[in-house]
């Protein structure tokens, strides 16, 4: 990385102070190649309890069973410092509807608080994700929804419209791959847009981003990992 890209992408990284959190802002200023790291694999642990069926039930019991089935609890609960590896295993993990821009997660790689043991940290308006990865030690999260084990491998119905707003999607699981376009800032914010390759959050995850005034194209390929917006109007696919 050259010196410019490096003063780049510092400038627009702030690291802050106060109430025991550090934040790094998510706004980066100018195009990166990333380069290294892979999402560490895991399975949420968590299960869903199976009410008792007799043999021959009705629709309408079946009904009942299902609305009597209790909600799995998230993997990683959404305020609380973990240990990694007693407390909360490595893995990737989702976070979702943090509307209000007040959830913090940090990844830490000891537990002394300074600023030298931050491994990565995100301010997140709507839905995140991260990695916690089995050399981490620490996993902080404050004002966050609870953490949610999600599979190493993409899957679900991507979409062709997301929120500009919405923050992190997935590739094949939340957003699909194609050219999308924006028309613009959303409520005067300063539209920023990135596509990396996995959800460490570090320099080298970061394929490609951009700060946007008035229209923006992007093109997600199928190989990246997560395209993240915030402060944008809804991006539409086109191709």
């Amino acid at each position: 990385m050259s010196q410019q890209q490096k003063q780049n992408w510092f400038a627009r990284h702030k690291v802050l102070t106060g109430a025991g959190a550090l934040v790094v802002v998510i706004a980066i200023g100018g195009a990166l190649a990333g380069g290294g790291g892979d999402d560490d694999k895991d399975k949420s642990k968590d299960t869903v309890a199976q009410g008792a069926t007799s043999g021959g039930g009705s629709k309408s019991g079946d009904k009942a069973n299902k609305a009597d089935k209790p909600k799995a609890e998230p993997a990683i609960g959404g305020d609380g410092t973990f240990q990694v590896g007693s407390d909360v295993k490595p893995g990737t993990y989702m976070s979702t509807d943090n509307t209000d821009g007040m959830c913090y997660w940090e990844r830490a790689k000891d537990s002394s608080g300074e600023t030298d043991s931050l491994i990565a940290n995100d301010n997140v308006m709507g839905n995140a994700y991260v990695t916690i990865k089995a050399s981490d030690k620490i996993f902080k999260s404050n004002g966050c929804h609870g953490w949610a084990a999600v599979p190493a491998k993409a899957s679900g119905t991507p979409k062709s419209e997301v929120d500009g707003n919405g923050g992190m999607y997935r590739i094949g699981a939340d957003i699909a791959p194609g050219t999308y376009k924006s028309t613009g800032n959303a409520n005067d914010a300063t539209c920023y847009w990135e596509r990396s390759k996995d959800a460490l959050h570090g320099i080298d995850s970061i394929i490609a981003n951009e700060n946007v005034s008035g229209n923006g194209v992007v093109t997600i390929a199928a190989g990246d990992g997560y395209f993240k917006t915030n402060g944008c109007k809804n991006w539409k696919k086109t191709s």
